[in-house]
């Protein structure tokens, strides 16, 4: 029964239609196979509070503009689980959600993951009030659903930082590379306090996090890590020079 616990660096929405990510996310899926739920962690649901989705049937969110109608227009139908919300409730305190969905950091990546829907998903939101110490130990407090057969995701990027963002590719920033490895390096290392303390991970660090929204989600991750136990990389690539597309697999 025991699931891995999954990062996604999710980068546009428009990876959503497919491109060079697809493949790796379709066999992290492959790999999992059907676990009894996902909870995931999105960069783009951020609150005051804490909050998590308990609909039957979670709407498909399109939080985005200036994308062309193919993109609007998908939807991805995986059903809720309010059996799955009352229980992240019990060990967190999240208050049950029902004006909010599946925004596209969770389905633009699950839609190539578990593209049949049939997974139930349900979503935790990002506490603003909470430090990233205390958004890893709320995140501690989740780890019994590994047992009981729930995947818990996080779904944003390394390094984020769009006005630094090529157009045109071309190569990473050596400021987002250092910090990109640092991250994993630390993730290799078992070294959380590293993690969490991310200012201090490498130099110009704040250049790769300039808000922290999309690197808050890994720590969610990374709270699931026990001692010894294994990690794997995957997508591994910078995008236009300061997009980290890295996902990591505990498990």
């Amino acid at each position: 029964m025991r699931q891995p616990a999954v990062f996604f660096g999710h980068g546009s929405p428009m990876n959503a239609l497919g491109g060079p990510y697809a493949d790796a996310w379709k066999a992290v899926g492959e790999a999992i196979g059907k676990p009894k739920g996902v909870v995931m962690v999105s960069a783009h649901w951020e609150t005051r509070g804490l909050g998590v989705t308990a609909q039957a049937r979670p709407e498909t969110i399109h939080d985005f503009g200036n994308f062309g109608p193919e993109l609007h227009a998908m939807q991805y139908p995986a059903p809720g689980s309010p059996e799955l919300a009352r229980r992240v409730s019990d060990l967190v305190g999240a208050q049950p959600v029902e004006m909010w969905g599946l925004d596209h950091g969770t389905w633009s990546v699950l839609v190539h993951v578990w593209p049949d829907a049939d997974v139930p998903v349900v979503q935790l939101s990002l506490n603003r009030e909470l430090t990233a110490r205390q958004h890893y130990e709320l995140a501690r407090r989740l780890k019994p659903l590994r047992e009981e057969g729930y995947v818990i995701a996080g779904s944003g990027d390394f390094v984020h930082n769009l006005r630094t963002w090529k157009r045109d590719g071309g190569e990473a920033y050596p400021w987002a590379t250092s910090f990109n490895e640092a991250v994993k390096s630390a993730f290799e290392r078992g070294d959380h306090d590293a993690l969490i303390d991310w200012v201090d991970l490498a130099e110009d660090a704040q250049l790769s996090v300039p808000t922290d929204e999309h690197y808050l989600p890994l720590l969610y991750v990374a709270a699931q890590q026990e001692a010894g136990e294994p990690v794997a990389f995957f997508n591994d690539v910078i995008e236009g020079g300061s997009i980290s597309m890295t996902g990591v697999r505990i498990g």
